[in-house]
């Protein structure tokens, strides 16, 4: 029992939850950015560092990165300076895509760094370790606690998609009333145009008196 509910806590957490871990290089005086479509209310947490090039060596100094989380209306939630390793964690008051970007301050010669980045949203984020030694519940409960939760989250994960879809029609119809009008508008432009021609050519045969 506790393996099939494990087996679909797994299932359908991979489908609605937000969970992306990268190792990615930056070559310095460049910029990367990672996007993820997270919806409003979302607890969200992210963890990043450089990876040493030299194992057990210190860091070098010119390993460093700038980064800035913003939402898809441009508002900041999280920047660091010049940092080699840090992370984030806030509550999205939006929907819609935020954006994790990463800056390499320029350097000569010209350096490359990899950086491992984690960036978790959702039921993702929660920690059922420590659920689970706080509330002192069996292996069952834990499961059982999960799957409430997962089942929560697909709920509102699919109001959120519904709202989303709504939002692309409503997009769509605006674009299609736009493109009929531009297209009345180049009809009546083209016919203008050829009615123009017609009145310019009639007038310069009947000057030169061919009609």
């Amino acid at each position: 029992m506790v393996r099939s509910l494990t087996f679909l806590l797994l299932a359908l957490g991979t489908l609605f939850s937000v969970s992306e871990s990268v190792r990615f290089e930056l070559q310095s005086g460049h910029t990367k950015c990672i996007s993820e479509d997270i919806k409003s209310n979302s607890m969200t947490v992210g963890k990043y560092s450089i990876i040493n090039p030299n194992e057990g060596q210190p860091m070098p100094q010119s390993h460093k990165i700038t980064i800035r989380v913003t939402s898809a209306y441009g508002n900041s939630y999280h920047y660091a300076d010049l940092v080699d390793s840090g992370q984030f964690a806030f509550t999205t008051a939006e929907s819609g895509d935020y954006n994790a970007c990463f800056w390499a301050p320029d350097h000569n010669p010209p350096d490359t760094m990899a950086i491992e980045f984690d960036w978790k949203a959702g039921i993702t984020t929660r920690d059922w370790s420590n659920v689970a030694k706080k509330g002192q519940v069996d292996m069952m409960e834990l499961e059982l606690k999960k799957l409430q939760d997962t089942i929560s989250s697909i709920h509102d994960e699919m109001f959120y998609l519904r709202e989303r879809e709504k939002e692309m029609q409503e997009l769509n119809i605006s674009i299609n009333d736009k493109m009929g009008w531009m297209s009345v508008l180049s009809l009546a432009v083209c016919l203008s145009v050829a009615g123009l021609q017609l009145w310019h050519l009639k007038t310069f045969f009947e000057k030169k008196k061919i009609i």
